[in-house]
């Protein structure tokens, strides 16, 4: 009598359908007309626009998420003073209509979010969908006496500490505090960086 075994096979892995990495400076042209597509030609006229001008993003925390060689996510976040107290300001997440049934929103989110508490900083602030950014932990919780140097909903400054006791306190005006922005030179290509160890 001849016994059959049962074989063990492994899972197949498939490739995930985008892949999340920091931005790159060629990243800049797909990203301004991905967001110009999501929040319209109005969207340097908006509250947290004002904390961004001119300022860089926190370093290590601007990402973009890549399909096929094409951007179809981005993710920024920038230091501000959140009534005293350092926080990072998250904004704009965007997403390429054909990518958003992927989970690209969740993935820049949660990587963000990640390389954030691994640098050590203590807070998160954002102005945005209450019940989509609930589901990362954000709340007003932390934000009820925290202003914007513009118009803004109140039920939509929301604040998520990833150190506890971060945003205790937090009250007064959030404004921005990062670094200038630093633009390459006209007619120079900008040289990539490398380390020698």
């Amino acid at each position: 009598m001849t016994a059959f075994r049962s074989q063990t096979t492994a899972p197949v892995r498939t490739a995930a359908p985008f892949a999340i990495r920091s931005e790159r400076a060629s990243d800049v042209a797909a990203r301004e007309t991905l967001l110009d597509a999501c929040f319209g030609d109005n969207r340097h006229e908006r509250t947290c626009q004002r904390l961004r001008d001119g300022r860089a993003p926190a370093a290590g925390l601007a990402l973009s998420a890549m399909r096929g060689g094409a951007l179809v996510g981005t993710l920024r976040l920038w230091h501000v003073s959140a009534g005293g107290r350092d926080a990072l300001m998250l904004g704009p997440l965007a997403v390429a209509a054909e990518a958003r049934s992927l989970g690209v929103g969740a993935a820049l989110m949660n990587a963000a979010l990640m390389i954030a508490a691994s640098r050590g900083h203590g807070a998160v602030i954002l102005l945005g969908d209450a019940p989509y950014y609930a589901r990362f932990g954000f709340s007003v919780e932390k934000t009820a006496e925290l202003e914007l140097p513009g118009p803004f909903e109140r039920a939509r400054l929301l604040g998520l500490e990833l150190v506890a006791g971060a945003l205790d306190g937090a009250s007064g005006l959030i404004e921005a505090t990062g670094a200038a922005e630093r633009k390459p030179r006209r007619g120079r290509k900008e040289r990539p960086v490398s380390c020698a160890a």
